[in-house]
Protein backbone atom coordinates (compact mmCIF):
# COMPACT_ATOMS: atom_id res chain seq x y z
CA UNK A 1 0.00 0.00 0.00
CA UNK A 2 1.21 3.41 -0.78
CA UNK A 3 2.23 6.29 1.67
CA UNK A 4 -0.85 8.04 0.20
CA UNK A 5 -3.59 5.34 0.40
CA UNK A 6 -2.09 4.21 4.16
CA UNK A 7 -2.57 8.01 5.02
CA UNK A 8 -6.22 8.43 3.36
CA UNK A 9 -7.19 4.64 5.32
CA UNK A 10 -5.71 6.80 8.39
CA UNK A 11 -7.88 9.77 8.25
CA UNK A 12 -11.14 7.34 7.42
CA UNK A 13 -10.47 5.83 10.47
CA UNK A 14 -10.32 9.02 12.49
CA UNK A 15 -13.14 10.22 10.63
CA UNK A 16 -15.06 7.06 11.34
CA UNK A 17 -14.08 7.23 15.19
CA UNK A 18 -15.50 10.71 15.30
CA UNK A 19 -18.95 9.62 13.39
CA UNK A 20 -19.60 6.91 15.91
CA UNK A 21 -18.78 9.10 18.84
CA UNK A 22 -21.30 11.74 17.86
CA UNK A 23 -23.70 8.88 15.77
CA UNK A 24 -23.59 5.71 18.02
CA UNK A 25 -23.98 2.61 15.51
CA UNK A 26 -27.13 1.17 15.71
CA UNK A 27 -28.21 -2.22 14.32
CA UNK A 28 -29.46 -1.65 10.49
CA UNK A 29 -33.25 -3.78 10.98
CA UNK A 30 -33.64 -3.11 14.80
CA UNK A 31 -31.99 0.01 15.54
CA UNK A 32 -30.32 -1.37 18.93
CA UNK A 33 -26.88 -0.52 19.62
CA UNK A 34 -23.86 -2.17 17.58
CA UNK A 35 -20.19 -2.39 17.56
CA UNK A 36 -19.66 -0.88 14.10
CA UNK A 37 -21.77 0.82 10.58
CA UNK A 38 -23.34 -1.08 8.58
CA UNK A 39 -23.94 -4.66 10.36
CA UNK A 40 -26.61 -6.42 12.54
CA UNK A 41 -26.90 -7.06 16.19
CA UNK A 42 -26.93 -10.99 16.95
CA UNK A 43 -31.00 -11.29 17.02
CA UNK A 44 -31.14 -10.12 13.88
CA UNK A 45 -28.58 -11.67 12.13
CA UNK A 46 -30.06 -15.31 13.20
CA UNK A 47 -32.89 -13.92 11.83
CA UNK A 48 -31.97 -13.70 8.45
CA UNK A 49 -32.19 -16.53 5.65
CA UNK A 50 -28.73 -15.59 3.80
CA UNK A 51 -28.75 -17.75 0.36
CA UNK A 52 -25.89 -19.61 -0.35
CA UNK A 53 -24.80 -22.76 -2.62
CA UNK A 54 -26.50 -25.68 -3.32
CA UNK A 55 -28.82 -23.23 -5.79
CA UNK A 56 -30.26 -23.53 -8.81
CA UNK A 57 -27.75 -22.76 -11.46
CA UNK A 58 -30.24 -20.54 -13.15
CA UNK A 59 -32.37 -18.77 -10.84
CA UNK A 60 -30.62 -18.82 -7.83
CA UNK A 61 -33.62 -20.96 -6.28
CA UNK A 62 -32.07 -22.55 -2.93
CA UNK A 63 -32.07 -26.22 -2.61
CA UNK A 64 -32.10 -28.19 0.69
CA UNK A 65 -29.98 -31.04 -0.54
CA UNK A 66 -27.51 -30.71 -2.74
CA UNK A 67 -28.91 -32.47 -6.18
CA UNK A 68 -25.22 -32.76 -7.99
CA UNK A 69 -23.13 -30.54 -10.68
CA UNK A 70 -24.83 -27.93 -11.76
CA UNK A 71 -28.36 -28.21 -10.55
CA UNK A 72 -31.68 -26.42 -12.68
CA UNK A 73 -34.69 -26.29 -10.28
CA UNK A 74 -37.79 -27.42 -12.08
CA UNK A 75 -39.07 -24.18 -12.90
CA UNK A 76 -35.95 -23.21 -14.84
CA UNK A 77 -36.27 -26.82 -16.51
CA UNK A 78 -39.92 -26.00 -17.81
CA UNK A 79 -39.29 -22.46 -18.82
CA UNK A 80 -36.37 -20.91 -18.90
CA UNK A 81 -35.89 -17.34 -17.54
CA UNK A 82 -34.62 -14.14 -20.23
CA UNK A 83 -31.64 -13.94 -17.70
CA UNK A 84 -28.64 -16.31 -17.23
CA UNK A 85 -28.16 -16.52 -13.99
CA UNK A 86 -30.04 -14.76 -10.55
CA UNK A 87 -28.19 -14.44 -7.25
CA UNK A 88 -29.84 -12.85 -4.01
CA UNK A 89 -28.36 -11.96 -0.41
CA UNK A 90 -31.11 -13.30 1.84
CA UNK A 91 -34.35 -14.72 1.71
CA UNK A 92 -37.31 -11.97 1.62
CA UNK A 93 -39.35 -13.44 4.83
CA UNK A 94 -40.41 -11.94 8.04
CA UNK A 95 -37.03 -12.09 9.56
CA UNK A 96 -35.77 -9.52 6.32
CA UNK A 97 -38.76 -7.73 5.83
CA UNK A 98 -38.15 -4.79 7.87
CA UNK A 99 -34.51 -4.40 6.96
CA UNK A 100 -35.58 -4.39 3.46
CA UNK A 101 -38.85 -2.28 3.62
CA UNK A 102 -37.23 -0.06 5.79
CA UNK A 103 -34.35 0.85 2.89
CA UNK A 104 -37.10 0.56 0.21
CA UNK A 105 -39.56 3.03 1.98
CA UNK A 106 -38.97 4.72 5.29
CA UNK A 107 -35.35 6.01 4.22
CA UNK A 108 -33.03 3.84 5.64
CA UNK A 109 -30.69 4.38 2.81
CA UNK A 110 -27.56 4.79 4.91
CA UNK A 111 -27.56 1.29 4.92
CA UNK A 112 -27.01 0.95 0.97
CA UNK A 113 -23.31 0.11 1.56
CA UNK A 114 -23.67 -2.44 3.55
CA UNK A 115 -26.26 -4.28 1.57
CA UNK A 116 -23.54 -3.42 -1.56
CA UNK A 117 -21.14 -5.10 0.42
CA UNK A 118 -23.40 -8.83 0.92
CA UNK A 119 -24.07 -8.42 -2.73
CA UNK A 120 -20.76 -8.29 -3.70
CA UNK A 121 -20.11 -11.49 -1.97
CA UNK A 122 -23.81 -12.98 -3.15
CA UNK A 123 -22.79 -12.55 -6.61
CA UNK A 124 -18.91 -13.20 -6.63
CA UNK A 125 -19.93 -15.59 -9.35
CA UNK A 126 -21.15 -12.76 -11.82
CA UNK A 127 -19.53 -9.66 -10.98
CA UNK A 128 -16.20 -10.78 -12.82
CA UNK A 129 -18.10 -11.39 -15.97
CA UNK A 130 -20.08 -8.25 -15.94
CA UNK A 131 -19.13 -4.80 -18.21
CA UNK A 132 -21.62 -3.00 -16.32
CA UNK A 133 -24.10 -3.13 -13.22
CA UNK A 134 -27.50 -1.43 -14.14
CA UNK A 135 -30.33 -0.88 -11.99
CA UNK A 136 -34.19 -1.15 -12.84
CA UNK A 137 -35.43 2.48 -12.93
CA UNK A 138 -38.34 3.99 -11.26
CA UNK A 139 -41.08 5.70 -13.28
CA UNK A 140 -40.06 9.56 -13.10
CA UNK A 141 -43.41 10.43 -10.71
CA UNK A 142 -42.85 7.21 -8.61
CA UNK A 143 -38.88 8.78 -8.11
CA UNK A 144 -40.07 12.39 -7.92
CA UNK A 145 -42.27 10.57 -4.69
CA UNK A 146 -39.70 8.57 -3.35
CA UNK A 147 -36.78 10.76 -3.70
CA UNK A 148 -34.29 7.95 -4.60
CA UNK A 149 -34.08 4.75 -6.73
CA UNK A 150 -33.01 1.94 -3.83
CA UNK A 151 -31.45 -0.29 -6.69
CA UNK A 152 -29.39 2.69 -8.21
CA UNK A 153 -28.27 3.02 -4.93
CA UNK A 154 -27.65 -0.68 -4.62
CA UNK A 155 -25.30 -0.25 -7.78
CA UNK A 156 -23.80 2.99 -6.98
CA UNK A 157 -22.49 1.13 -3.74
CA UNK A 158 -21.97 -2.53 -5.68
CA UNK A 159 -19.12 -0.41 -8.07
CA UNK A 160 -17.93 0.76 -4.79
CA UNK A 161 -17.53 -2.29 -3.24
CA UNK A 162 -15.97 -4.72 -6.03
CA UNK A 163 -15.82 -2.25 -9.34
CA UNK A 164 -18.23 -3.10 -11.67
CA UNK A 165 -19.01 -0.09 -13.55
CA UNK A 166 -22.63 1.14 -12.36
CA UNK A 167 -24.90 2.81 -14.85
CA UNK A 168 -27.79 4.23 -13.38
CA UNK A 169 -29.63 5.67 -16.57
CA UNK A 170 -28.94 2.96 -19.74
CA UNK A 171 -32.45 1.93 -18.59
CA UNK A 172 -35.79 3.84 -18.49
CA UNK A 173 -39.39 3.10 -17.16
CA UNK A 174 -41.32 4.30 -20.06
CA UNK A 175 -44.53 3.50 -18.85
CA UNK A 176 -46.23 3.83 -15.08
CA UNK A 177 -47.39 0.44 -13.67
CA UNK A 178 -49.35 -0.57 -10.86
CA UNK A 179 -47.57 -2.12 -8.41
CA UNK A 180 -46.80 -5.80 -8.69
CA UNK A 181 -48.10 -6.73 -5.43
CA UNK A 182 -51.77 -8.07 -5.79
CA UNK A 183 -50.68 -10.01 -8.99
CA UNK A 184 -50.01 -13.72 -10.09
CA UNK A 185 -47.20 -14.48 -11.98
CA UNK A 186 -48.80 -13.97 -14.85
CA UNK A 187 -50.28 -11.16 -14.16
CA UNK A 188 -46.86 -9.11 -13.46
CA UNK A 189 -45.69 -10.62 -16.68
CA UNK A 190 -47.88 -8.61 -18.43
CA UNK A 191 -47.96 -5.81 -16.18
CA UNK A 192 -43.88 -5.24 -16.85
CA UNK A 193 -44.63 -5.88 -20.52
CA UNK A 194 -43.52 -3.02 -22.49
CA UNK A 195 -42.54 -1.06 -19.15
CA UNK A 196 -38.83 -0.85 -20.28
CA UNK A 197 -36.41 0.59 -22.52
CA UNK A 198 -33.12 1.11 -23.27
CA UNK A 199 -31.95 4.94 -23.14
CA UNK A 200 -31.09 5.53 -27.00
CA UNK A 201 -27.72 6.77 -26.19
CA UNK A 202 -26.63 4.09 -24.19
CA UNK A 203 -27.86 1.25 -27.37
CA UNK A 204 -24.21 1.35 -28.95
CA UNK A 205 -22.59 1.18 -25.56
CA UNK A 206 -24.80 -1.69 -24.65
CA UNK A 207 -23.70 -4.52 -27.87
CA UNK A 208 -21.87 -7.41 -27.19
CA UNK A 209 -21.55 -6.36 -23.21
CA UNK A 210 -22.50 -8.14 -20.79
CA UNK A 211 -24.86 -7.00 -17.64
CA UNK A 212 -25.87 -6.94 -14.21
CA UNK A 213 -28.93 -6.18 -13.42
CA UNK A 214 -29.50 -5.06 -10.09
CA UNK A 215 -32.81 -4.40 -7.84
CA UNK A 216 -34.05 -5.09 -4.37
CA UNK A 217 -36.16 -7.97 -4.20
CA UNK A 218 -36.72 -10.75 -7.01
CA UNK A 219 -39.76 -12.32 -6.64
CA UNK A 220 -41.56 -14.19 -9.73
CA UNK A 221 -38.70 -13.01 -11.91
CA UNK A 222 -41.20 -10.87 -14.13
CA UNK A 223 -39.38 -7.32 -14.02
CA UNK A 224 -36.13 -8.68 -13.82
CA UNK A 225 -37.20 -10.74 -17.30
CA UNK A 226 -38.75 -7.92 -18.82
CA UNK A 227 -35.10 -5.42 -18.76
CA UNK A 228 -33.12 -8.31 -19.55
CA UNK A 229 -35.73 -8.34 -22.80
CA UNK A 230 -34.50 -5.06 -23.73
CA UNK A 231 -31.41 -5.20 -23.16
CA UNK A 232 -30.89 -8.34 -25.14
CA UNK A 233 -32.74 -6.69 -28.41
CA UNK A 234 -30.26 -3.80 -27.86
CA UNK A 235 -27.69 -5.97 -28.24
CA UNK A 236 -26.33 -7.51 -24.99
CA UNK A 237 -24.63 -10.35 -25.08
CA UNK A 238 -25.62 -11.70 -21.64
CA UNK A 239 -27.81 -10.29 -18.22
CA UNK A 240 -27.57 -11.51 -14.75
CA UNK A 241 -29.44 -10.70 -12.53
CA UNK A 242 -28.45 -9.89 -8.69
CA UNK A 243 -30.94 -8.58 -5.79
CA UNK A 244 -30.95 -8.25 -1.76
CA UNK A 245 -33.47 -10.71 -1.69
CA UNK A 246 -35.70 -12.86 -3.25
CA UNK A 247 -38.85 -14.59 -2.15
CA UNK A 248 -38.06 -18.04 -1.69
CA UNK A 249 -41.60 -20.40 -2.12
CA UNK A 250 -41.79 -24.26 -2.61
CA UNK A 251 -41.89 -25.31 -6.20
CA UNK A 252 -42.91 -28.94 -7.78
CA UNK A 253 -40.33 -30.81 -9.31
Amino acid sequence: MSATSTFAAHIRGIAGIAVNAVLPPRCLSCGVGVDRLGTLCGRCWEGIDFLGPPLCMCCGFPFELDPGPEPLCGACRRRPPVFDRARAVFAYDAGSRDLLLGFKHADRTDAAPAFAKWMARAGAELIPDADFAVPVPLHRWRLFRRRYNQAALLAGGLERAAGVRSVPDLLVRRRRTVSQGAFSAAGRRRNVSGAFEVRRSGEIAIAGKRILLIDDVLTTGATAESCARVLRRAGASGVDVLTLARVVRPRPG
